[in-house]
């Protein structure tokens, strides 16, 4: 099972699809490692920088609804990946990212907007982080001397994809 939790990258924009996770132009790369120093490289948001320090200490994103929409592909669950990012929480995924980052062994936590909203609230403080508790269904976001607690759910047989490390894993424990 990977590590979840860490650095937080907020992202606070609504349908932020697969080209602006990882461009089309890339998408001829054969190797995971490939794809790394392009991640988030079209992304449209103001004061964002793709080559900054933020997005290579995050290991966690925060964005609003329909996350990954746009191409459906592997590859931009792979460029978070390869980027140690493992965990995107988010109102809502396109339907085939959402399980291709299941199926990676890689966590796509749905929240309310108002619990959204919570975390954002964090996004002001540069040492923001969240830690995961699978077991537990809970994250826990601290920054500031703060902190918060937010409980999430996901179905069973994702919980069972993430625990094994991704579909192919589970598919080898289980045939």
């Amino acid at each position: 099972m990977k590590n979840f939790g860490g650095p937080v990258l907020f992202l606070d924009r609504s349908d932020i699809n697969t080209d602006e996770i990882i461009p089309a132009k890339y998408l001829n790369e054969i190797n995971k490692e490939d794809l790394r120093p392009f991640l988030l490289e079209d992304i449209k948001l103001d004061g964002f920088d793709s080559q900054g320090e933020k997005l290579k200490k995050a290991r966690v994103i925060v964005a609003r609804a329909n996350f990954g929409c746009g191409s459906s592909r592997e590859h931009a669950p792979w460029a978070l990946e390869v980027n140690d990012i493992t965990v995107v929480i988010a109102e809502s995924f396109a339907r085939i990212f959402r399980q291709n980052m299941f199926n990676c062994g890689m966590l796509a936590i749905e929240l309310p907007a108002d619990q959204l909203d919570k975390l954002f609230g964090f996004a002001a403080y540069d040492d923001a982080e969240v830690a995961i508790d699978l077991a537990a269904s809970q994250l826990t976001i601290k920054g500031g001397g703060k902190n918060d607690m937010v409980g999430f759910s996901i179905a069973d047989f994702d919980r069972a994809l993430v625990e094994a490390g991704g579909w192919v894993e589970y598919a080898d424990s289980k045939y």
